[in-house]
């Protein structure tokens, strides 16, 4: 079994649209929720979102490329060519057959499906972009991103709902533990804050109906009533560790461990015992080598659902025993919102720069304590710490259950 390293890291989030931007806003506690500007919100109960702004994708790829490709593909391709530009990676001395792409979208472009569908309704199948089944099927991202750097290894999509993200670095990760590539940009996307996708989860339910963008996303506390629908993309360049060091790369982190369960329980609800997610998290461990109290710190799932955030407490709790009490816990969504499938992916990222900082971002928005979330959610202000092991989760519909585990190089 080979080793796994992160050698580069993008990506696009409500936050920031670098790594740089990012972490600075992770720091300073900076929520980037805000009302729904894609469309009108007036027959929802849901009015906020959390969405990209100052996104240019001329400074990541050429006018025609971007003409050909829907938000969630430029998403893509940008963090993927800041990941690539970080990694220091030169296309032209790798073997493309041993470069592959694992990128995945949870739903694909709804916005895309909805823009054209509203043309043929309203001028006739003849009317549609002649572009529109490539520019809107999930797999669009991945398969971009292979096109931008010329990877011609294994390119997939993986999609399971929320968990896309992390299955998708994980399903990387197994990949090149087996020597099936060298180097794999892995990660997730979404850009889903549309007319039928807002409706869809509203009709669920699972959405905050606050408009206050302070008390929208607001994990783990007694008032958090639903989550708010995000946007972004999440792309780390990972590398078997021989090919990473014969080249004299930067290594951020090595990925330790992964595991993945389902609850084949319920479309929605996770297990009410949490012994699926628990169970994910137990086989990333075990997978490192590690011990539930070697790791430090876990990036929850954590979506300011009632459900979830009790159910995660249940679980973190069977994994980790009495330690549970101990590790540093926090959920970024509290800051962007739900990216869905980039979710676990910026997440990641986001244990990657608490490996290598030593600091554990505050669960903002965390007031009124839940007595049924009682354990350290990181509240009122971030912690400088020692992180030598993270491990971030990610929950989707239908049971899905990942976890990845990073630790220090």
């Amino acid at each position: 079994m080979k080793r796994v390293v992160v050698t580069g890291m993008g990506l696009i989030t409500p936050i920031g649209n670098n790594i740089d931007e990012f972490w600075e806003n992770i720091h300073a506690g900076k929520v980037g929720i805000g009302p729904i500007r894609n469309f009108d919100t007036s027959l929802y109960k849901a009015k906020l979102s959390a969405e990209v702004t100052d996104f240019e994708p001329k400074d990541y790829m050429s006018p025609k490329d971007a003409k050909r490709m829907d938000r969630f593909s430029q998403f893509a391709v940008a963090a993927a060519v800041q990941a690539m530009n970080d990694s220091g990676i030169d296309m032209e001395k790798e073997d493309a057959y041993r470069t592959g792409v694992c990128i995945g979208s949870g739903t694909g472009s709804l916005m895309g499906i909805e823009r054209e569908y509203d043309k043929l309704l309203e001028k006739g199948p003849g009317r549609i972009h002649p572009l529109t089944a490539p520019m809107v099927l999930g797999n669009m991202a991945a398969a971009n991103v292979a096109m931008a750097f010329g990877c011609k290894g294994k390119c997939i999509d993986v999609v399971t709902a929320c968990a896309t993200g992390t299955n998708s670095i994980g399903e990387a990760f197994r990949a090149l533990q087996y020597g099936e590539a060298d180097i794999i940009l892995a990660g997730g996307v979404d850009s889903s804050v549309s007319k039928f996708g807002v409706a869809t989860f509203q009709a669920l339910t699972a959405l905050t109906v606050s408009e206050d963008p302070l008390q929208a996303s607001i994990p783990f506390d007694r008032k958090r009533d639903g989550f708010v629908t995000g946007e972004g993309a999440g792309v780390l360049v990972l590398e078997e560790l021989e090919h990473a060091l014969a080249r004299n790369a930067h290594i951020y982190a090595e990925i330790g461990g992964y595991g993945a369960t389902c609850d084949a329980s319920h479309l929605t609800a996770p297990l009410e015992d949490g012994s699926g997610a628990a169970k994910a998290m137990e086989l990333a461990i075990k997978d490192a080598g590690l011990m539930p109290s070697d790791v430090d710190y876990i990036n929850a799932h954590g979506t300011s659902t009632p459900m979830n955030d009790k159910l995660e407490t249940m679980a973190i709790k069977l994994a980790f025993g009495d330690y549970a009490y101990k590790v540093k816990i926090n959920s970024t969504k509290s800051m962007i919102g739900h990216l869905f499938g980039a979710g676990g992916a910026v997440e990641l990222i986001t244990c990657i720069k608490s490996v290598n900082e030593g600091y554990v971002h505050q669960t903002v928005g965390l007031v009124d304590d839940d007595p049924e979330c009682d354990l350290d959610y990181t509240k009122g202000s971030g912690v400088y710490m020692p992180v030598n092991v993270a491990i971030s989760n990610s929950l989707g519909f239908g049971g899905h259950n990942a976890t990845l585990l990073v630790k220090k190089y």
